[in-house]
């Protein structure tokens, strides 16, 4: 997978898992990562697929309806990209946390919803629930921050209310943080989620 890896300077914090919305690529959330987490590794990744010329994570059929063959396929080949990452670039690969916005945030839920190892935590701007119907693996204490827009046209308040709620369920510690505005990644919340991850990270 394209990808850019930057080596940070404090090598104990987890390295970021950056993953990109609909139409981005591996430099979108660079300035983010830099945001949330100065001293931090990052690991930022292209979606290996395109619709209309513009990288994703995985294939939809429609607006918010997700093409669930590809986004499991999708799925193992980011978590198996990560594993040979994490010995290229000799990283903790149970040190990573991942900040995901729209699409991104969404192949993000997908790894917890998959993988019980994958994230060690997670940043997901907008995101949606990406399967329903299948049993969560144990999630039991890991961190979950979650931005969401009280009038996104994209993912409702409901949907983000139902991540809420599987996640929990599973026994994540979720965040949620809301805002009057639509899907777009705002201001506050990327200030919201830079203090959440330095106090549960105890990055000071």
């Amino acid at each position: 997978m394209k990808h850019v890896f930057k080596q940070g300077t404090n090598l104990d914090a987890p390295t970021l898992l950056l993953l990109h919305g609909t139409g981005g690529d591996e430099n979108d959330l660079l300035p983010l990562g830099q945001r949330i987490a100065p001293e931090a590794s990052v690991l930022s990744v292209r979606g290996n697929v395109l619709e209309n010329g513009m990288p994703r994570f995985f294939r939809r059929l429609a607006e918010g309806v997700f093409d669930e063959e590809d986004l499991i396929f999708r799925t193992k080949e980011l978590n198996d990209f990560l594993d040979q990452a994490a010995l290229e670039y000799q990283f903790d690969r149970d040190n990573l946390v991942a900040v995901g916005y729209s699409n991104g945030a969404n192949i993000a839920g997908s790894l917890l919803f998959h993988y019980a190892d994958a994230l060690k935590g997670a940043i997901l701007y907008h995101p949606m629930v990406p399967r329903r119907g299948i049993p969560l693996p144990d999630l039991t204490g890991v961190p979950i921050f979650i931005g969401a827009g009280t009038n996104d046209p994209i993912c409702s308040p409901q949907e983000t209310e139902e991540l809420s709620h599987l996640l929990k369920g599973a026994g994540a510690s979720v965040a949620l943080q809301w805002a009057n505005y639509g899907h777009q990644l705002t201001a506050a919340e990327v200030n919201a989620s830079a203090e959440w991850f330095r106090d549960v990270f105890d990055l000071g």
